[in-house]
């Protein structure tokens, strides 16, 4: 009886990454049972119809070789240049998908921009001057902790590193003592090798004045900017999973195509005794219509074949 090996990719939730799943399932027709009877498959009968200039026969030539290839670069071209209506399938499945990419990388952006603006506006406004735009470590800790602390708690002379253990700059001092002090809680001498490296721990990490921050008084603003983040990385997330659903479109029309070129033009294609019957590719709903999450499932259909040989070519 022929199998049937189903693989399904699909969008997975805020965090996750993209799921595929392989089932392998008994599929029988009645044009099949007909095939196992003769003990091989049946392969497409090709025209006997010769070109005089190029020597192949019209369903060789309704087969170029480099389907395959358009189907790679443009999924579905390589199947509409063989007659196959299924090639709008996968173009279809390709503009969708370039589509819910542009839209998640768009609401990526715009989330930035939001965190971004409601850190300078509030968090970093009290602190003046230029404010320069950080990375995404500085905004993500700005998240986690209230303040940033002062980097150096009296100006002038040598670095005082923060001692508010509650503060971005005194949480990475401390750390910097556990490291590198016998006891966190006594100081070795200043100028120490302990002490030395244990600042210059705290200088490479600390944040610097010019990025100091601070949520105090401003609670329900830090609350919206944590759901701000929140929403871009579920944007960000998106944008990743439908990355690898195009690369996965793509695939499969390729291997789609190639598998129809072999058999048009060689009789078949096989793997590991078993001849493909067929490929098919569907882009289906998954639960509520209303969340809009989609996954793009792949059939390819295979028969066991003899040791018969296939028939030659014509």
């Amino acid at each position: 009886m022929p199998l049937v090996l189903a693989f399904t990719a699909a969008p997975a939730g805020a965090q996750g990454s993209i799921p595929v799943a392989l089932r392998v399932a008994p599929f029988a027709t009645a044009a099949d049972s007909a095939t196992l009877a003769q003990g091989r498959p049946q392969f497409p009968q090709r025209s006997l119809t010769r070109n005089d200039s190029t020597g192949l026969s019209l369903q060789e030539k309704r087969a170029p070789w480099w389907a395959p290839v358009t189907s790679g670069v443009l999924p579905g071209t390589g199947q509409l240049m063989m007659g196959q209506q299924r090639g709008v399938g996968y173009l279809v499945a390709e503009g969708y998908l370039l589509l819910q990419l542009f839209r998640a990388r768009r609401d990526a952006n715009r989330d930035r921009d939001a965190y971004r603006a409601l850190a300078f506006e509030v968090a970093r406004k009290p602190f003046g001057g230029v404010r320069p735009r950080g990375g995404w470590d500085y905004y993500e800790s700005m998240e986690k902790y209230l303040e940033s602390g002062a980097f150096d708690r009296i100006p002038g002379g040598a670095i005082d590193p923060e001692t508010d253990e509650t503060t971005y700059n005194g949480a990475r001092w401390l750390l910097a003592r556990e490291t590198f002090w016998v006891n966190p809680g006594i100081a070795p001498p200043v100028g120490s090798s302990e002490y030395s490296r244990a600042l210059a721990f705290y200088q490479s990490r600390a944040i610097p004045a010019a990025y100091q921050w601070s949520w105090r008084d401003a609670q329900l603003e830090q609350d919206v900017y944590s759901q701000t983040i929140a929403s871009a990385n579920r944007s960000v997330q998106q944008a990743v999973n439908y990355v690898g659903l195009i690369g996965a479109n793509h695939l499969v029309s390729l291997i789609d195509a190639y598998v129809n070129v072999r058999v048009r033009r060689f009789g078949g294609a096989g793997v590991a005794g078993l001849f493909i019957g067929s490929v098919h590719t569907e882009l289906q709903t998954v639960g509520d219509p209303r969340d809009g999450r989609r996954q793009l499932q792949t059939s390819i259909r295979l028969i066991p074949v003899g040791r018969e040989r296939t028939p030659e070519r014509q």
